[in-house]
């Protein structure tokens, strides 16, 4: 139901999904040549997922948010986010049941029930899946946290960006190798 959903979440929303979100994401991976098809079409939610929040955060960096309005869209994000965390956990490790989920999302986020209970839904369908977000999102983060300490003036943020994507969809341990072997290259080939 379209007509629920605030137009405060759009900014984010268009970040996470569109430009520099999945829409660029997954337009990248499919152009890359000197990979497996696997590696070209398959989806690996902590990767894509974790892409599509760090882009929500890059939105700030990149000077995006200008007003309080969309500002505050993208911190009601973050508390979504925050509080599935508590429910994926809460479903699939302590046995809560649907309308506790249901209870706890409604009365700690600014999402319209009809949303609440379609993620709800979502969360006890696809156990991890939430999780795989915010630990996608986090490895990003630390990585360019990283990269940045290492290469000091030589960190460049569009280069990074390029590591991160330019092998299409990888597990966390493999994106951390090849932004490892970057920062290695970056340093020897000053």
């Amino acid at each position: 139901m379209l007509e629920s959903r605030p137009l405060y979440n759009l900014e984010a929303l268009t970040l996470h999904e569109s430009v520099p979100g999945h829409h660029l994401q997954i337009a990248l991976s499919r152009e890359l040549r000197d990979v497996p098809n696997f590696r070209r079409f398959s989806y690996i939610s902590a990767f894509g997922e974790g892409w599509g929040l760090y882009c929500e955060w890059l939105g700030v960096e990149a000077g995006f948010y200008t007003d309080p309005y969309s500002n505050f869209g993208r911190l009601t994000y973050e508390m979504w986010r925050a509080c599935r965390l508590v429910v994926d956990t809460g479903i699939h490790a302590k046995g809560w049941t649907r309308q506790q989920a249901i209870d706890y999302m409604a009365t700690r986020t600014a999402l319209p029930l009809h949303e609440v209970e379609t993620e709800v839904d979502r969360y006890i369908s696809w156990p991890g899946q939430a999780l795989a977000y915010k630990l996608g999102e986090l490895k990003i983060k630390e990585l360019r946290a990283r990269a940045e300490k290492a290469l000091g003036t030589r960190f460049d943020v569009r280069e990074f960006h390029d590591v991160v994507l330019g092998s299409g969809a990888v597990p966390l341990d493999v994106l951390e190798e090849n932004v490892n072997r970057w920062i290695n290259e970056r340093q020897t080939h000053q």
